[in-house]
């Protein structure tokens, strides 16, 4: 008899199991509406959800901002219209995987609304599974079909590379950790034997952490071999303000 509910054929164990999957499947609920709405195609005649747009769409309308973030013609002055929308739910045209320097803002670079942007940021802007994890989420559930990998000028973690790869400079704590998924782009940066060496290695660890995320699976690989999704690698001029696809 199952102690729960008194049903002489129900067994308590199978209660809690079945407990427990209802609790799951509620924990999921969110997650799985996202992924429902995501992957389902709007209906004839209806208005496309926000995020239904095309990664070379996407890559244009942050390109276009940025060009007015340049220019210091942002479009963005009301931060306050949208707050109810954007409590309901959010629909990111782009993923963007950038350093976690102070002086880099997505947003504001781009010139993009509240929710526009999904964002995740790191130290020398590397893949790592969390980040990962984040940004399958972002191409999962949220439909993103773009994902920029986004350098910067005078990037510390990179210049920390180049000073461990020139120097066999010793780092405190978990930093080698960082500095080591940066490392090879310094090695083939300096091969190059041209330009500057922290701005080449800035560039190419963009590109290296781009196709690394190209080859990620399952999601996000499977998403851009069906060209579901785009994957590129930019740099950000701190100056200039200015964003240039690396």
């Amino acid at each position: 008899m199952c102690t729960i509910c008194g049903d002489d054929e129900h067994v308590a164990g199978s209660s809690r199991r079945d407990f427990l999957k209802t609790g799951t499947m509620a924990a999921l609920a969110p997650w799985m509406v996202g992924q429902a709405f995501a992957a389902d195609p709007p209906k004839p005649g209806s208005v496309p959800p926000p995020n239904a747009i095309t990664p070379q769409a996407a890559l244009k309308r942050l390109m276009d901002g940025n060009a007015r973030y340049v220019a210091n013609t942002p479009g963005q002055k009301d931060f306050s219209a949208g707050r109810a929308a954007r409590a309901a739910a959010q629909y990111p045209i782009a993923a963007i995987l950038s350093c976690a320097d102070s002086r880099v803002a997505p947003e504001l670079v781009f010139d993009q609304n509240p929710g526009d942007l999904f964002v995740v940021r790191v130290a020398g802007n590397v893949v790592s599974p969390d980040l990962l994890a984040s940004l399958e989420y972002g191409v999962q559930f949220l439909g993103t079909p773009l994902i920029i990998v986004m350098g910067h000028s005078a990037c510390g973690a990179v210049d920390a590379a180049i000073k461990v790869v020139k120097t066999n400079a010793v780092l405190p704590g978990h930093l080698p950790d960082l500095i080591r998924a940066i490392k090879p782009a310094v090695l083939i940066a300096e091969k190059t034997g041209r330009g500057n060496l922290l701005e080449n290695a800035i560039a190419e660890n963009a590109r290296r952490q781009a196709d690394r995320l190209r080859t990620s699976p399952p999601i996000v690989q499977q998403a851009y071999k069906s060209k579901k999704i785009d994957i590129v690698a930019a740099t950000y001029d701190i100056g200039s303000g200015k964003v240039l696809l690396a």
